[in-house]
């Protein structure tokens, strides 16, 4: 269970590709983002990923209408049948070819598929098990081109699929004898969606030029008949028919004779157009891109390649509002199902909003770093997470919540390092733009610029733990420098490196500063003997990281030929040493003319932290693999896969056979054209790719990586986002010392005893959390001290682990911090010779007392402001009052304007409220 960590979140990507799906509830938000799809709860302010993955980016996202099942495509046509109450994978399925868009109707029943210039409709997947989960009904044809849409009527009856070939065909989900198919026109650019009326068959018509068609039906959705069967159904049906006595099939000839005649009188189904509106165009570039349509409230919402988005009122064409997102394309819209809410996907910023159109009000801002993130800091409670891109951004996530609160723009260029400050107050970062910066968390501003004498490149940053020194390692001057965080001045520039600045680090316990360099050298400065050079440390290779063990008795280095070495910093001997070659596992990129076996020769570690303990260390770097090693045996404990997607570059071991030709691989035939001397191989070391190139994949690659302060999960910033990976907290049943004797029968006898020790005892063997919650709260409060005394000292870790976790879902905050209080006066000293092993439990529990205090002390503030205010004004007025005696005095007064306050009722309207 140690390092069970499994995928908990995806933080710093919000949306990549696809289509947004509301929930059936509407509170919800259903967004793609690269191979994974990620839900949103609005109401609760949360984000969660759902543990699964395919092997490309998702394509389109079909949702049932009660929201228990969600089908999930991705480019390669891979489907995966998935459970959102479970959150599993059903089935698998391959659909054969790429799929634009899934459907499922109304009822449920059935789902549409649209791929190539063909849409396909299967029997959607019951509540009993089955072999085959997706069973094919029909195959519907008509489309000349690729289709784009699909929209159902509310009963289920029919669909209609939009094509690029300017068409729009009408196919009847059953066997109705007056509509098989029917197709509509007169558009002059590709259909982008179609919509069906509210129990009607009237339809509306968009394409890509900014046109609306209406279209009405002459015939009501009742009108549809259903088509007479023939050949054996036919015959199994006159069968039955002979069956029926003499009497039934003379009401059944008088029904048929009168169906008939009114079928004579009744024609196929016919469309008529009614209108064609035109949106605003400002050229070809402002293409419409996406719409969505609120069939109850007659909404419709278009998304422009400007960024520009209408709300129109339909059939009247009545525009409600226009805004303007960004500059960038609107991928994708969605309505939740009482109209209140719109929901944009901008592909190019990776960024999601969600509109309250009546208020005119966000919901939900969040977008994600535009180029990769390539720094991560935890915050010391671990309640906050800080990234920094090579967009000059640096953004701060919720742990909790998932989401970005604060987005800092100061920086002009890529952002290099991120660090924390030891009162979580004061992030620090430097970039490539000259500058260190420190960010204020209280008010969200930059208070503090450090620049050098001569404008330079800085690669890494360090704070020391008492967060007075600042320090940055600079890539082309080769040299270190010491700010002060007070004053904000430069205190000295350590020279001595003849490479390139690639990390630093301060010893948590003692002021020394470790820098690791290009030049084979890892050099210990002294802070407080006048920054002299104390220890120079050789090393085999060029250093690209180095991190101190948290009670700095250790320092790690990883190297440029995959090793990570051990040094004792104070007798500068090493102590151990790690090969890492064989366990990055480079993959193969498209481009390559070599084996990945080969190419990992010059793959290596780029990021390495130590755990919480400091008896492990986690490593990552130009691979799809991030290791966990043991530091004292030197073995690898766990490797992590942090990718399977394919769309990405380097993931492949293997070259893929299907893109060989006669002519050498297909991905290098069109490289060789512009090329005098053959492809144009990238140079070794280029981390980004040509960005030039007609075809570019990003590559997967780790470029940073840090243990919670906890010790429960770990964060790394790689090509997909920001992932986070935590411990399994959602095992019910984990048995610790059981016995055949220990039942939760046994543990309620026990609790009606009043033998709170031993129930408590016996609800930990189980480990089941609903009993342990029960054992824990039956004690009473004034006894929580004496049975604390007598907990074993191997369960006290285990209670406070549990407290932790409690914490952040229980209502019982004063008898949680009770049994806290107790439990670490008791057991204090003892707790003390296990400080590493108890650690990760304490600081986990600090954490979360941590978020209550925030949240109790600011609305406490709130409280006592807004009580100070009420009574400066009511001493205000009772100095007023003596001197007005007069009538017209008090008809002053009493005209007087009144402040209303939050929460306050004013009883009269004289001035003499009182608060309720």
């Amino acid at each position: 269970m140690k390092f069970a960590y499994q995928f908990s979140n995806l933080l710093g990507t919000v949306y990549r590709c696809g289509n947004l799906n509301f929930t059936c509830d509407g509170n919800s938000l259903i967004s793609p983002v690269g191979n994974r799809v990620t839900i949103f709860d609005l109401k609760n302010n949360k984000s969660n990923t759902l543990p699964l993955a395919t092997r490309y980016n998702v394509k389109c996202v079909g949702l049932s209408p009660d929201g228990r099942l969600a089908i999930i495509i991705d480019e390669g046509g891979d489907a995966l049948l998935v459970s959102l109450v479970c959150r599993s994978v059903l089935h698998h399925f391959h659909f054969k070819g790429s799929v634009h868009s899934v459907s499922f109707s109304p009822d449920g029943r059935k789902f549409v598929v649209t791929k190539g210039n063909i849409a396909q409709m299967y029997h959607a997947p019951g509540r009993k098990r089955e072999f085959n989960a997706f069973v094919l009904d029909k195959t519907y044809f008509g489309p000349y081109d690729e289709t784009t849409c699909i929209d159902w009527t509310d009963d289920s009856r029919c669909f209609a699929v939009g094509s690029k070939d300017m068409s729009t065909w009408v196919f009847g989900a059953e066997r109705w004898d007056n509509l098989i198919y029917y197709a509509l026109g007169g558009h002059k650019d590709a259909i982008v969606a179609c919509f069906f009326e509210s129990n009607s068959l009237d339809l509306y018509t968009l394409s890509q030029d900014g046109a609306l068609c209406v279209w009405q039906c002459d015939t009501p959705p009742e009108g549809l008949r259903l088509k007479a069967p023939t050949g054996w159904r036919a015959e199994l049906l006159q069968g039955a028919e002979e069956e029926d006595d003499e009497e039934g099939e003379e009401q059944s000839t008088v029904r048929g004779k009168a169906a008939l005649a009114a079928e004579e009188q009744q024609g196929k189904v016919k469309y008529s157009r009614l209108a064609k509106y035109f949106f605003n165009k400002e050229g070809d570039f402002n293409k419409l891109t996406a719409a969505a349509y609120h069939k109850t409230t007659r909404l419709l919402v278009t998304g422009f390649a400007s960024g520009v988005f209408h709300l129109h009122e339909l059939p009247e064409f009545n525009l409600i509002h226009s805004l303007s997102i960004s500059d960038q394309r609107i991928a994708s819209i969605a309505i939740n199902g009482s109209g209140d809410w719109v929901a944009f996907g901008c592909s190019g910023l990776g960024q999601l909003l969600v509109w309250e159109w009546q208020s005119e009000s966000y919901v939900l801002k969040q977008q994600g770093h535009f180029n990769s993130m390539v720094a991560l800091a935890y915050s010391p409670d671990g309640q906050y997470l800080a990234t920094g891109g090579d967009d000059g951004k640096v953004k701060v996530w919720n742990t909790l919540s998932g989401f970005c609160f604060i987005t800092f723009t100061e920086h002009s260029s890529g952002v290099t390092g991120v660090t924390f400050t030891a009162t979580g107050y004061v992030i620090v970062t430097s970039s490539m733009d000259g500058t260190v910066r420190a960010f204020d968390l209280h008010r969200y501003r930059n208070f503090r610029t450090f620049t050098s004498p001569r404008p330079t490149q800085f690669s890494c940053v360090a704070v020391d733990c008492s967060g007075e020194v600042v320090s940055a390692g600079a890539q082309d001057s080769f040299e270190v420098f010491i700010w002060s965080m007070q004053t904000g001045r430069l205190l000295d520039v350590l020279s001595g490196h003849e490479g390139p600045i690639s990390g630093l680090c301060f010893n948590p316990v003692k002021s020394v500063l470790a820098s690791a360099s290009w030049d084979r050298t890892v050099r210990l400065w002294d802070m407080a003997d006048s920054w002299r050079t104390t220890e120079t440390l050789g090393l085999t290779s060029d250093a690209l990281a180095v991190t101190f063990r948290p009670d700095g008795a250790e320092l790690a280095v990883a190297t440029l030929n995959s090793q990570i070495t051990f040094w004792d910093p104070e007798n500068a001997v090493q102590t151990g040493s790690i090969e890492g070659r064989h366990d990055l596992k480079t993959g193969r990129k498209e481009l390559d003319k070599i084996t990945a076996k080969h190419s990992a020769k010059g793959k290596a570690f780029t990021t390495v932290c130590y755990s919480a303990d400091g008896q492990s260390v986690l490593a990552g770097g130009m691979s799809r693999f991030v290791c966990i090693y043991h530091v004292k045996e030197q073995i690898l404990r766990k490797k992590f896969e942090i990718s399977c997607n394919l769309s990405l570059d380097a993931m492949e071991e293997f070259l893929n056979r299907r893109k060989m030709t006669e002519f050498g691989n297909l991905a290098l035939i069109d490289q060789d054209a512009g090329v005098e001397d053959g492809v144009a191989v990238p140079l070794p070391g280029v981390k980004k790719g040509d960005m030039s190139s007609r075809h570019f994949k990003p590559e997967i690659r780790v470029t940073s990586l840090r243990f919670s302060p906890t010790g429960r999960c770990w964060a790394a910033t790689t090509t997909e986002g920001l992932l986070v990976y935590s411990l399994d907290t959602q095992m019910l049943f984990d048995p610790f010392e059981l016995d055949t004797g220990v039942t939760p029968a046994r543990i309620r006898v026990a609790l009606r005893q009043q033998d709170y020790t031993r129930a408590i005892l016996m609800a930990f063997r189980l480990n089941e959390r609903k009993l342990l919650q029960e054992a824990l709260e039956s004690v009473p409060w004034e006894e929580v001290e004496v049975v604390s005394s007598s907990l074993p000292e191997l369960y006290v870790e285990r209670v406070l682990g549990f407290l932790a976790s409690s914490f952040e879902v229980s209502c019982h905050l004063e008898f949680y911090l009770i049994w806290t209080q107790k439990l670490l006066l008791v057991h204090g000293q003892k707790l003390k010779g296990r400080a590493g092993k108890v650690l990760p439990a304490v600081q986990f529990l600090q954490k979360s007392i941590q978020r209550h205090l925030d949240d109790v002390s600011r609305l406490c503030d709130w409280n006592r402001y807004n009580i100070q205010y009420a009574l400066a004004v009511s001493k205000q007025r009772g100095l007023k009052r003596p001197s007005q005696l007069s009538g017209s005095d008090d008809e002053a007064d009493a005209s007087d304007d009144t402040l209303h306050l939050p929460g306050v009722r004013h009883g009269d309207g004289h001035g003499h409220g009182q608060l309720v």
